[in-house]
């Protein structure tokens, strides 16, 4: 097994949701750049950590939902070229637009009830959770801030399954990435993955070199932009349930992508793609990983529980069209690890690791077999269907692990912890780069 240590970064910073570096205005060294679910970005850099920039009064309430939540700051980008331009991009829920939600009761399909597996989100000006916004904003030299520019404004129907580290840039196209989720509930309610029409469930490319102008539209579906914002907005990929960012490896003269799709009751599912003419597919809600949808049913006798497939004519119509995954792992498992969810995917091609060179590594929020509570780090590779696990050796206390990154040359891993899986307990969190001694 790997090991490797975990090096204090910073300490006692609210949830990391985002973790990635690059040389500011008016420098010459790579700085990290941290943001946190309730709307910080600290900056590290020159023997110095800071507050780059405090949102906190544009981003919504968190912790409704009994401290948990899946909103907040979601995605930060820095411009490939921001040590020149300063430009950098923000997702983020915002503050003031809650909604009742989409729909008045818990959405529970009923393979034998038609009407649960075909419901329409209807009203969607009053039925909804929350606003989503993605925005340009720039940095001069002397580290002034400002908004330059408003790109979406997207109504969301539930709290969760909003994507999480949501921004980033291809060097393939020098195009800004958008993951975004189904829209949260379980089970994808509206089957908005599988809409061509609709934003959510989707990996969008946009190209912000187009000079399009803010824009105040608060829109669900592409057919609702404005022509100049539609026009500069790619569609890569579709069958998403909840994606923990993207990441790049370069293979000869082509990039390979990879993609987590966090699951729903079984699996947890790790996509490798290459650039396509195509709308990649990757078969949700029709399949969860390589398994179609099931739900699970209390049986009356002998206290068993029975799966059942929830959309079987879905699954069987994705099924020759659907990417497989190049990695699952369960959520019970006699062999590995008991996993919870997906919050990170990242391929490192540096040297001080040998062992880990030009592999993908993953973090699950929280092996369920790890008392006191611990994340799970594993890695696989492309040519590989099955993974290992990481031993980081030297965590101690509870340690939920929440998000994952990188620096410029993938040389270096850093990795968010939380000591609790609450956004609303504050001072909670670490960032750590992992080292080998």
């Amino acid at each position: 097994m790997i090991k490797v240590f975990a090096k204090p970064l910073v300490s006692n910073i609210n949830l990391p949701t985002v973790i990635k570096t690059a040389i500011p205005p008016n420098k010459n060294t790579e700085h990290i750049f941290i943001a946190t679910q309730v709307g910080e970005i600290y900056q590290i850099g020159d023997n110095d950590i800071k507050l780059f920039l405090d949102l906190k009064n544009r981003v919504l309430k968190l912790g409704t939902n009994n401290g948990y939540d899946e909103r907040g700051l979601l995605g930060l980008a820095l411009h490939p070229n921001f040590q020149n331009n300063g430009l950098f991009y923000l997702h983020y829920s915002v503050v003031g637009s809650q909604g009742p939600g989409a729909l008045t009761r818990r959405f529970e399909p009923d393979p034998c009830n038609l009407e649960t597996l075909s419901l329409k989100w209807l009203s969607r000006d009053t039925n909804f959770d929350h606003i989503d916004t993605l925005e340009e904003w720039k940095c001069d030299i002397n580290q002034n801030i400002a908004k330059t520019r408003t790109i979406l404004n997207i109504r969301r129907p539930f709290f969760n399954h909003n994507g999480v580290n949501s921004l980033n840039f291809s060097p393939e196209t020098n195009n800004l990435v958008l993951t975004t989720g189904d829209g949260g509930a379980g089970y994808d309610p509206f089957n908005l993955s599988q809409n061509d029409n609709e934003i959510a469930g989707k990996i969008i490319e946009i190209d912000v070199s187009n000079t399009f102008s803010s824009s105040n539209e608060v829109v669900t579906q592409f057919s609702k932009l404005p022509l100049t914002i539609k026009n500069s907005i790619r569609v890569i990929a579709k069958g998403i349930r909840n994606i923990p960012g993207i990441t790049y490896q370069k293979v000869n003269n082509s990039f390979i992508k990879y993609v987590g799709n966090v699951g729903q009751d079984l699996v947890e599912s790790i996509f490798a793609f290459e650039e396509s003419e195509k709308v990649v597919n990757l078969g949700w809600r029709g399949w969860e990983g390589d398994f179609p949808t099931s739900i699970i049913s209390n049986c009356n006798k002998n206290n068993l529980n029975r799966k059942t497939i929830s959309y079987y004519q879905e699954a069987l119509n994705l099924n020759e069209i659907r990417l497989r995954p190049l990695i699952s792992y369960f959520h019970e498992s006699n062999q590995k690890f008991r996993g919870t969810a997906l919050t990170g995917v990242q391929v490192y091609i540096g040297n001080n690791i040998p062992e880990l060179k030009d592999k993908v590594l993953f973090i699950d929020f929280m092996n369920k077999n790890e008392r006191p509570p611990k994340g799970y780090l594993g890695y696989a590779s492309l040519n590989n269907h099955n993974y290992e696990e990481i031993e980081i050796e030297n965590l101690e206390g509870p340690s939920f692990f929440v998000s994952l990154g990188t620096n410029i040359n993938q040389d270096k891993i850093y990795l968010g912890v939380n000591s609790t899986p609450n956004v609303t307990d504050l001072k909670k969190g670490t960032v750590y780069e992992l080292i080998q001694k």
